[in-house]
C-alpha cells in the first residue's frame, strides 16, 4: 500500500509534490546531495548549510582527537524507516551508519590520509574516497541530518493534500548545528499502521548518486595518469606495432590498485583532478526524474492531460463549480510545470462572499522558461488564482493577485480563468499594471490551456512554453 493510498487521496505519483512511497518497504530512489546543494531557494541554503556543518563537526572532532564523540555523532544516522527509500526488498529497514558502522566509518575517516589532508570536504565525497561507502547509507545519512526540515515540508504536503496529522510524535533525533548535537523532537506526523512517515520531495531524489568511484578513477584519474607515465616514458609505456605508445588504464591498475584506498593516494598527488570532478558535477547535476520514470517505478499509468483537459471543458462556469475547476487546475499544474515549480502550498481568503483559493509554488527551474524568468526577474515564488467566472476579469482580479506580490517573495503571477472576451484589453491592463511597479500577471483562458498542454506533449515535457514567453514579451516591451 502506497502513501497516498494509505489516506485515500485518489492520486497518482504525477499529482503529488513528494515521493508517493510504499508503507510495507523501500522504493529504489535516493537523496541526492549535489542536487540539495543546486537548490537556489531559502529551504535549498538551509538544507545545504545542515549537511555541511554535520560533516564538518565529523572532521574536526576527528582531527581535534575527539573520536568517542566523532563516533556517537555518527551512530546516529541509523534510524531512517520512515524514509522509505532505497533498495529493501522486505519491510523497510533502513541503511544509516548504526552503531557498529558508525565505528567502522570512524575508522575508515581516523585512517585515511583524505580526512587529514584535507580531500574530504563534503559527505558526498565518502562515495569517492572511502571504503565501504555506498548509495544506500548515503541517502540514509542524508535524511536523518534533514530531519527537521523534512518534517516541517511533511507538516506543509500534509495541510495542502488534506492529510491527518497526528500531534506530538516521537519523530527521531534532529541535527542541531548551533549546539553541534542531536537533539530529541516531537512533531505533528501522519501516522500509518505501518509507524510514522516523513515525506521527501520528488524533485531531490534520483536512480543514483552524482558521485561515483569509478567514474571518477577511470574517467578523471586514469587518463591524467596515462598522460604523465607517456610525457614520463615510464616503464609502463608500451610501443605498439605501427609505432604509436600507450599506456593502458588495465596495466595502471594492475600497478597501482583499482579501490578506494587507490583512489585516495592518486588523488592526494593530484588534488586538481578531485576540484575538476567536483565542479563538473555542480555544472552537469542530473535532472529530477521524469514523471515516465515515477510512473514506471511505482507501476503507474500517467495521466493523460488532454483527457482532462475534456473533463475541465465541462465543468459549469461559476461560483458553485469554482472548488471542482480550482482541483483540476491544480493537477493539471502539478504535471505541466513539473519540475520547474514544485512545494505548493494553498492560502484561503474569502472574497465576494466565497472562498478564494491562491496557490504558491516555490522556482526551482533548472531550464526552461520558469528557469529564465528566474535569472532576469524576481521570482522565487510564483504565484497562481483560479477565477471560474462568467465575467470578464478586470483590473479588481489583477490587484488581487498582485497584493500578494513583494520583493522578497517575488513579483510574478498567473490568472487562470475560463475565457476572455477581450484579450487585447486585458493584456493592456496586465501591461499597465507592470510598468506601475505593481508585478507581472501572465493571465491564461481555457484555450490557452490547451495550446500549453499540446506545446508540452509534442515537445516530450520541455518547459519551454513558447506562449507564456510571448505574453511575457507583450508584458515587458
Amino acid at each position: 500500500m502506497k502513501f497516498s493510498e494509505y489516506f485515500k487521496l485518489d492520486r497518482t505519483q504525477a499529482f503529488l509534490d513528494f515521493v508517493d512511497v510504499p508503507l510495507h518497504t523501500d522504493i529504489p530512489v535516493f537523496l541526492e546531495p549535489v542536487a540539495i546543494k543546486c537548490l537556489e531557494s531559502v529551504w535549498g541554503n538551509e538544507l545545504s548549510s545542515l549537511l555541511q556543518t554535520f560533516f564538518e563537526t565529523i572532521l574536526r572532532l576527528i582531527k581535534e582527537g575527539h573520536h568517542e564523540n566523532a563516533q556517537i555523532l555518527l551512530s546516529k544516522l541509523n534510524e531512517s524507516n520512515e524514509f522509505h527509500l532505497g533498495y529493501s526488498r522486505g519491510k523497510s529497514r533502513g541503511h544509516g551508519f548504526g552503531p557498529e558502522s558508525a565505528k567502522n566509518i570512524w575508522g575508515a575517516l581516523t585512517k585515511s590520509s583524505a580526512a587529514v589532508t584535507g580531500l574530504l570536504k563534503d559527505l558526498e565525497d565518502t562515495a569517492l574516497l572511502l571504503p565501504g561507502i555506498g548509495t544506500d547509507m548515503i541517502s540514509d545519512a542524508l535524511c536523518n541530518i534533514l530531519r527537521g526540515p523534512l518534517i516541517k515540508y511533511t507538516q506543509d504536503m500534509c495541510v495542502y493534500y488534506g492529510i491527518p496529522l497526528t500531534p506530538q510524535v516521537a519523530s527521531g533525533l534532529t541535527w542541531n548545528p548551533q549546539t553541534e548535537q542531536w537533539e530529541d523532537f516531537y512533531a505533528d506526523l501522519p501516522m500509518t499502521d505501518y509507524g510514522k512517515v516523513i515525506l521527501v520531495p520528488k524533485i531531490l531524489v534520483r536512480l543514483k548518486l552524482s558521485f561515483d568511484a569509478n567514474e571518477y578513477y577511470r574517467h578523471y584519474i586514469l587518463p591524467e595518469m596515462q598522460h604523465e607515465h607517456l610525457q614520463a616514458k615510464s616503464q609502463l609505456v608500451e610501443t605498439l606495432r605501427n609505432g604509436n605508445t600507450r599506456v593502458t588504464k588495465k596495466v595502471l591498475m594492475a600497478e597501482y590498485g583499482k579501490d578506494k584506498l587507490a583512489i585516495v593516494d592518486q588523488t592526494r598527488v593530484r588534488p586538481q583532478i578531485l576540484e575538476d570532478y567536483r565542479l563538473a558535477k555542480s555544472r552537469g547535476v542530473p535532472k529530477p526524474l521524469t514523471l515516465e520514470q515515477f510512473a514506471e517505478i511505482e507501476n503507474e499509468t500517467l495521466p493523460n492531460l488532454t483527457e482532462m483537459l475534456a473533463t475541465l471543458s465541462k465543468i459549469d462556469v461559476g461560483i458553485k463549480t469554482a472548488t471542482e475547476y480550482e482541483n483540476i487546475i491544480e493537477r493539471i499544474f502539478s504535471m505541466l510545470f513539473y519540475p520547474s515549480l514544485c512545494s505548493p502550498t494553498k492560502q484561503s481568503k474569502i472574497h465576494d462572499g466565497r472562498k478564494r483559493i491562491d496557490i504558491r509554488y516555490s522556482n526551482e527551474a533548472k531550464d526552461g522558461f520558469f528557469y529564465w524568468l528566474s535569472l532576469h526577474y524576481s521570482c522565487p515564488f510564483i504565484y497562481v488564482e483560479c477565477k471560474n467566472y462568467g465575467r470578464e476579469i478586470g483590473n479588481p482580479e489583477l490587484d488581487q493577485l498582485a497584493g500578494r506580490f513583494s520583493p522578497s517573495r517575488g513579483r510574478v503571477g498567473i490568472l487562470v480563468c475560463r475565457s476572455i472576451e477581450n484579450k487585447e484589453l486585458l493584456y493592456k491592463r496586465c501591461v499597465d499594471a507592470a510598468k506601475d511597479g505593481r508585478g507581472f500577471i501572465l493571465v491564461l483562458d481555457d484555450q490557452d490551456l490547451a495550446e500549453l498542454v499540446l506545446e508540452y506533449t509534442r515537445s516530450k515535457r520541455r518547459q519551454e512554453f513558447e506562449l507564456l514567453k510571448a505574453q511575457w514579451r507583450r508584458l515587458v516591451n
